[in-house]
Parts: structure tokens; sequence; C-alpha cells
């Protein structure tokens, strides 16, 4: 089972994801973190150059190396879910429809260049404002969580997706343990 937290910057995803592996685990479950993207392979170190403004790519271009970095662990994520663990992931494939929808890419095509890899059977949005998403990191932002436009367009998106599908959304402007408490009644639910 692969469960994914998404979400503006700063909603809380990477904090939720890991204590959510970590109650799991205490469950008796087999679960494991994963990252996107995930900055440990060459391409992953390419979106790091680029997010910090050493490179200049084209929206079709950094979404296409994001698509690519999920792909270069494709093999991983069949291989623990085969295995029997739960991946809970920290950000997955919603986020490059996202992110390139709200920077005018065709979210089908987006969706369509992602359709071999493994498919999410949760996806959690930890639902904040873009103000909030500010307040909460004020210094050393990307290019990305600077603009506080695209982030309202990547909010849309993430509600159209979350229409579309089969998305739960939960607040994630409450407080951390309140909203750790919530995702793991859910994921329980989805277990049972």
């Amino acid at each position: 089972m692969l469960i994914a937290f998404e979400g503006l910057v700063q909603s809380g995803k990477q904090t939720q994801a890991e204590l959510l592996r970590d109650r799991l685990k205490r469950d008796g479950h087999k679960a494991r973190l994963v990252s996107f993207p995930d900055y440990g392979t060459s391409i992953g170190e390419e979106i790091a150059r680029a997010l910090q403004g050493e490179r200049e790519y084209e929206p079709d271009v950094m979404q296409l190396l994001y698509v690519a970095n999920r792909y270069e662990r494709k093999p991983d994520l069949r291989r623990w879910i085969d295995g029997g663990l739960i991946l809970v992931c920290d950000r997955y494939t919603a986020s490059s429809v996202a992110y390139g929808e709200a920077q005018g890419l065709d979210p089908a095509w987006l969706d369509e260049i992602q359709r071999f890899l493994p498919r999410a059977a949760l996806t959690i949005l930890l639902d904040i404002s873009p103000d909030t998403a500010v307040r909460r990191k004020a210094v050393d932002r990307d290019r990305y969580e600077r603009d506080h436009a695209m982030q309202t367009r990547v909010r849309e998106s993430y509600h159209r997706q979350a229409a579309a599908a089969d998305w739960v959304i939960v607040d994630g402007e409450q407080e951390k343990d309140a909203l750790a408490d919530q995702v793991l009644e859910i994921v329980r639910a989805r277990l049972a």
C-alpha cells in the first residue's frame, strides 16, 4: 500500500509522514518513509540545483525532472510494496500535477506521464492557506515557495484533484498532534 501526503510547502507533510510511519510500526505494520523529490539521486541533485536558482528550466522540463526522479525509484517502490511494506510518501505524483498546472501545463499530460508509477491507495491533502505557508517558513524559501500567487494556484489544483478522486482533505492548520491522531484514524479505517 502506498499512502501519499500532499499539500503546500510547510503544510506538515514530512512531519505527518514521519509520525504516521512510526505509529504504523507501533501498530505492528511494516512501514517505510519515502520523500520526493529524492535529492540522493542524480536527477534529484539536478532538481536541487534548479530550486536554488543554479539552473534555469522551463516548467515542462522541471516537471519532467520531478517525474523522472520518481521513475528512478520505481523499482524500489515496487519491491517495497510487493514485500508487504506500507509506503508513506512525503509528496508523490499529485505534486507534479499541482505545480505543473499552476504553471500552465496540461494536468492530463502530467497525470498520463506518471501512469506507470505505482498508484497511491490513499492520498491525504494537508490543506493550509498560502499565507500560513509563508508564515511557517519566512526565510530560505526556494523559488516556488517565494511565489505566493503560484502557491494559491497550486492549492486550487490540489482541491480540483481531490474532488476528482477519492482523497481525504484534512485541516493542516491544526496542531500537529491532533492532526496526527486524525490521520492515523483515517489510515486505520482504510487498513481495516
